[in-house]
């Protein structure tokens, strides 16, 4: 009659340690069993202060489970920080994997056709991108600004308006020199040529099609307010394009006085002839284009009719006809 062995009471305990940490690591934690969870694990972190964190947002179960795999998988130095949505359903070793991949989660931030960078650093706080101070200090940084090539006195108009996708832990020049870096690829040879035909550089290309995009509301008036501008600056005529005002005195897209109009200021259209000294936003491809091809007209004035069109006139009397027309609408 042969020995039956029968396991020590340290080897069903080992056991039973075991499977219980393999179930730990291959059962997804409670909290991802109705949804992705989010959790952002900080740079220069240990293995151990990592599996911390992991527990705590709820989407691993065990500490001790995650830096076995981890010390298994070799990986305890190729962790990445980062914000990541763990999936519904994922268990440690696709947390570990997400972890190894980097692939860290978007942000998508939409810059809209004559936004400002004061606008955009608000849009960047809400979505903790980056602090709103942050990105107007770099966007007026000179060092910033030469390094781009931009002659400006920001970065004001050289934001291509489109939608991006940032994450969290970009610095702010990362973030605008990406944007920069759309807008250049959208500016072609042509539109430099044509530029250069109508004497303009791209600074001040810009400068216009920003007040453009600001004046303009229907698309189809874009390039009737392009040469009402045209216009007036072969005449030497001041611009008095409402939306530099505003930028001047930052009261963006809010109803000016007349005192504000005497406000002597570089980007004061109304006290300053020409353009003024950058750009007052973000202009799409269409103010643009509407900058390098005005439409054939003579008008030299332009008042708002309601909230999307204008009344365009070529003489001051017609002007003030039109404007008589929009007040007495207005009191009705």
């Amino acid at each position: 009659m042969g020995l039956r062995l029968v396991p020590s009471a340290a080897v069903l305990g080992a056991a039973a340690v075991v499977m219980r940490l393999a179930w730990e690591i291959l059962t997804p934690a409670s909290a991802l069993d109705t949804g992705a969870r989010v959790v952002e694990i900080p740079a220069h972190q240990g293995v151990l202060t990592i599996a911390t964190t992991l527990v705590g947002a709820g989407v691993v179960r065990s500490r001790v489970g995650f830096v076995a795999l981890t010390l298994a998988r070799g990986s305890a130095r190729k962790l990445q920080a980062g914000e990541y949505e763990v999936e519904r359903a994922t268990d440690t070793l696709g947390v570990l994997r997400l972890l190894e991949s980097g692939r860290v989660k978007q942000h998508v931030v939409l810059h809209p056709e004559g936004a400002t960078v004061t606008e955009l650093a608000g849009e960047l706080e809400r979505d903790r991108i980056a602090s709103a101070a942050a990105i107007i200090r770099i966007a007026h940084d000179p060092a910033f600004l030469r390094e781009l090539g931009i002659p400006g006195p920001s970065v004001e108009g050289y934001l291509f308006p489109d939608t991006y996708q940032f994450v969290r832990g970009m610095t702010p020049d990362e973030v605008l020199t990406r944007m920069v870096q759309r807008l250049r690829t959208k500016l072609t040879p042509d539109m430099l040529a044509r530029a250069r035909r109508r004497g303009l550089g791209i600074h001040g290309l810009l400068t216009l099609a920003s007040i453009i995009e600001r004046e303009a509301v229907a698309r189809d008036e874009t390039r009737l307010i392009s040469a009402v501008f045209w216009n007036r600056l072969k005449l030497d005529m001041p611009l008095q394009a409402d939306p530099t005002v505003q930028y001047a005195l930052e009261k963006e897209r809010r109803t000016l006085t007349r005192a504000d109009l005497l406000v002597d200021h570089p980007f004061n259209t109304y006290r300053h002839a020409g353009l003024p000294p950058g750009p007052i936003a973000s202009p799409g491809l269409e103010a643009i284009e509407a900058a390098l091809d005005p439409a054939p007209v003579k008008y030299l004035y332009f008042v708002a009719m309601n909230d999307r069109h204008h009344c365009f006139s070529t003489t001051v009397a017609q002007h003030k006809a039109a404007v008589a027309r929009y007040r007495l609408a207005r009191s009705r």
